[in-house]
């Protein structure tokens, strides 16, 4: 997210608030440290972001997921004790 100061806010502002609109929100900041978030009013609070299970019932697991290619793999890791 990128950081702008009062001064170029201030000076750049209807272009800021086009991109914000647009889905590129920005902060504000005063003395280096950020005062304010700008971002669309239709963007999705942060709360109702969806993390897990986005990608649920798009993707299968093989059955054999936890022991596929065990015959390979077995030898580089035991010494056949």
């Amino acid at each position: 997210m990128r950081v702008y100061n009062m001064h170029e806010a201030k000076t750049q502002l209807s272009r800021l608030v086009r991109e914000a609109a647009l889905g590129e929100p920005f902060v504000i900041a005063r003395a280096g440290r950020g005062v304010v978030k700008v971002m669309a009013l239709d963007a999705p609070e942060a709360q109702q972001v969806k993390r897990f299970g986005f990608l649920a019932g798009q993707i299968q697991v093989p059955e054999d997921f936890n022991t596929r290619g065990a015959d390979e793999i077995d030898p580089l890791f035991w010494d056949g004790e």
